[in-house]
């Protein structure tokens, strides 16, 4: 009997090893394949990032040699601006390569695509919710908005009317 509980003992015990293998085996297991989804993780986002910013490492080289022109004092006033506009169609032709878009401004308010900064009175009716000045361009990719246009609008007050009098 003794040697049967002993043989039994024997028997969960390497049962017991068996089984805190296999943990073991299936712990490392486990930690490899997180570490390789880890690094397959990094390098798609480096990868996906990359072509974004090898186009701003461009923009950058631009933008220094603008900066070096003007101290150089190489540029006269008007090569300045036209150089400055390249700088802005440059940076635009960059956003549209990621299918980001400018989004068309609208003359008369839309809450959807605009986000009214500062309301000046009008006592014109008909220059209610007209847009006055765009403060900042909106920008949408793949037709959702990214940022909404930033705008000064007009809004019709009688009180304005009456103050005039």
């Amino acid at each position: 009997m003794a040697s049967d509980s002993d043989s039994i003992s024997r028997e969960l015990e390497r049962l017991r090893a068996s089984i805190e293998q296999q943990n073991e085996t299936s712990r490392r297991s486990f930690d490899a394949l997180y570490e390789e989804l880890r690094q397959y993780k990094e390098d798609f986002i480096f990868q996906s990032e990359k072509p974004l910013l090898l186009d701003l490492l461009l923009f950058y080289d631009s933008l220094n040699w603008f900066q070096q022109s003007i101290i150089k004092g190489e540029m006269s006033p008007e090569v300045i601006a036209d150089s400055f506009q390249y700088l802005i169609d440059e940076f635009l032709e960059l956003l549209y390569r990621r299918d980001v878009l400018p989004m068309e401004t609208r003359k008369k308010f839309d809450r959807e695509n605009q986000k009214a900064l500062q309301v000046v009175p009008t006592n014109d009716p008909k220059q209610d919710y007209v847009v006055k000045r765009v403060l900042k361009r909106g920008f949408s990719r793949a037709d959702r908005k990214l940022r909404a246009e930033e705008v000064i609008i007009h809004r019709h007050s009688p009180a304005a009317s009456d103050d005039k009098r």
